[in-house]
């Protein structure tokens, strides 16, 4: 199983930014994905979900209404679209997949939202 999350970078307060997370070693579409942040001297913590068939997603309360978790099961992929960005959406970005109770991250991708 492999995660290799890309797409992050230094984007303005308000600004947006779209991450990806490519997915291989396993059936893509059969496993729901989850993404989640970490900010720097704090824990990792829940950002989206969504269902392997892409039906049913959910966000985090302090995400909800900004950002859109979308996958593209054909490629292998799941989206993290990022909108009205704010300074306490700085963090590493990590998309991970639970495949018979054992978890598997990605190495991660920095978004880092400043003036």
């Amino acid at each position: 199983v492999q995660l290799a999350e890309s797409g992050g970078g230094l984007v303005q307060p308000g600004g947006s930014l779209r991450l990806s997370c490519a997915a291989s070693g396993f059936i893509f579409s059969n496993y729901d994905m989850k993404w989640y942040r970490q900010a720097p001297g704090k824990e990792r913590e829940y950002v989206a979900f969504i269902t392997g068939a892409g039906g049913s997603r959910n966000y985090a309360d302090s995400v909800k209404g900004r950002f859109t978790i979308s996958r593209d099961n054909a490629r292998s992929t799941v989206f993290l679209q990022m909108n009205s960005l704010k300074p306490e959406d700085t963090a590493v970005y990590y998309c991970r997949v639970t495949i018979n109770s054992a978890r598997y991250w990605g190495q991660g991708t920095q978004v880092t939202v400043s003036s």
